[in-house]
């Protein structure tokens, strides 16, 4: 047999590294499809000579890109057979990527559990994403329900990794160079700095956008997400294909711009679930939270901890979960990153 099936949970391993196939040279080509999926209009990631007054050396790729292309290699190994993908953790963005850079994918199992009902299991991977010089450029974990193939298969003994409820601010790394001291907030599009957002402040970012089968079909494809929910209405027994995950996160990042125009730099990941699924049609809004504040140590640039919280049309205004503490059935997504603003 020479196609390839994908593992199943009985088929991972504490400790079990995966170099995933298929290195990919990114291009002016991901910035455009990106820009026109998303309403993104992030200043640094739009115009080079924004970026060269900011002390870099050009504009990079937006910083989900980078996510997505990483996150992408690794779905044939790791989410193929998924159920779902379950959360995120200790995710930090170590250097820009930037038009003509090839980035490849490297995963390391780091918790395995396998559900009561024994048709399935959690799996956590470590994953490191490498440009073409060896230097990382994004590491994170993430955890995935994925089926069994085999319900007779013994269960591995339980490892749950120990993570970080939040990445310190400290352990952030800033570009080098980056530079704010002359930062131009006309041509930034929002004169709101940091200074300007107090600790708990709640922001509602007005927009909505609906979900389109078609333009969620280009995003999987252009990541190379082959995850069967998204491709095959048949995997699931409501005959839906469930919308990637990341699409809902590029989406409500994008909408955060109204709002949020000055966070230009996503450069950690502390937590994230996606609460509910997302199906065509689904209205999606967000808003987010002030979660936490602190200076760095280039020039005129400020880190804010914030709450991306993506939900429905049917979910109160800033409602997260339900008195009975589980997520209101409309929240979507729950993202805790940090960003780079002007001070």
């Amino acid at each position: 047999m020479k196609t390839n099936s994908g593992r199943f949970f009985e088929d991972y391993a504490i400790g079990q590294v995966i170099e995933h196939a298929v290195p990919r040279t990114v291009s002016g080509g991901e910035r455009a499809l990106y820009h026109a999926l998303y309403p993104a209009r992030h200043a640094l990631y739009s115009s080079d000579e924004f970026a060269q007054a900011s002390g870099l050396e050009k504009s990079p790729l937006d910083d989900l890109i980078a996510f997505h292309v990483v996150f992408g290699k690794t779905v044939p190994d790791v989410s193929l057979n998924a159920v779902a993908n379950l959360g995120y953790a200790e995710g930090r963005w170590l250097r820009p990527v930037f038009e003509g850079d090839t980035l490849r994918s490297v995963s390391e199992v780091i918790g395995l559990k396998q559900n009561s009902n024994g048709k399935s299991g959690v799996v956590w991977v470590r994953t490191t994403g490498f440009n073409q010089h060896d230097e990382a450029v994004l590491d994170y974990v993430r955890w995935v329900m994925v089926r069994k193939k085999n319900v007779d298969a013994p269960a591995p003994e339980t490892v749950i990794p120990v993570l970080a409820d939040a990445l310190e601010a400290k352990d952030l790394v800033i570009p080098e160079g980056l530079d704010f001291a002359q930062y131009n907030f006309t041509l930034a599009g929002e004169a709101h700095r940091f200074g300007d957002y107090g600790m708990g402040e709640k922001i509602d970012h007005v927009d909505g956008v609906t979900i389109e089968q078609a333009e969620h079909m280009i995003a999987t494809r252009l990541w190379q997400n082959t995850a069967k929910v998204h491709f095959d209405a048949t995997n699931r027994e409501d005959g839906k294909q469930l919308i990637y995950g990341g699409h809902v996160i590029s989406m409500a990042r994008a909408l955060s711009f109204n709002g949020l125009a000055n966070a230009q730099m996503i450069v950690g990941l502390n937590g994230g679930a996606h609460a509910n699924p997302c199906f065509a049609g689904d209205t999606v809004r967000a808003y987010s939270e002030v979660l936490d504040k602190a200076q760095t140590s280039a020039p005129g640039v400020g880190a804010i901890r914030l709450r991306l919280v993506a939900y429905k049309h049917g979910a109160p205004e800033f409602s997260l979960k339900t008195d009975a503490g589980k997520y209101h059935p409309d929240v979507l997504l729950d993202l805790d990153y940090w960003a780079l603003m002007p001070t």
